[in-house]
């Protein structure tokens, strides 16, 4: 695999398979690349209205949302479908006082990075190319080739010359 790491190739391989067990997988990451199309095309709001959000959803042809469930794609299937990814929608005041029950965008950053990452914004360098780590309770190893520098704790100042 270009580039990818063994990590990388781990997740798709285990993604793939929990999209075999589960066809709603593929329909909700669908819906996940649809609301960020939706929030970009309302100039990345802070949050949208539930009801505006539905209707933005069921509005495009190429979706499934108009034709999902027996009416199309109400604020119960929304929610429901959503539930997985721990968004949940919440009551919102909007510029002109009102509340309303909405989706706040920074609820979906995290499950859009996870599940349908932007290809135009590269995913971060793997952990085979990044440098080695430090683990907590060990000491950094040197570099190979290096000879210590001196003993543990380092000399107290300069050494008395006999």
């Amino acid at each position: 695999m270009c580039g990818s790491s063994r990590a990388g190739a781990a997740c798709l391989a285990m993604t793939r398979n929990e999209v075999v067990q589960d066809e709603q997988t593929t329909l909700k990451t669908r819906l996940l690349r649809d609301i960020r199309r939706v929030f970009e095309q309302q100039g990345d709001q802070e949050a949208l209205r539930s009801h505006d959000l539905i209707a933005a959803l069921v509005q495009d042809a190429e979706s499934p949302w108009a034709e999902y469930g027996t009416k199309g794609l109400n604020a119960y299937h929304l929610a429901n479908l959503l539930r997985d990814f721990g968004i949940s929608p919440a009551n919102h005041r909007f510029e002109n006082g009102r509340q309303a029950k909405a989706y706040a965008r920074n609820q979906f950053l995290d499950a859009w990075a996870r599940y349908c990452p932007d290809p135009a914004q590269p995913a971060p360098a793997a952990a085979e190319t990044a440098p080695a780590r430090r683990v907590p309770g060990k000491p950094p190893a040197p570099p190979s080739g290096a000879l210590p520098i001196g003993p543990p704790g380092g000399p107290a100042g300069p050494r008395p010359t006999r």
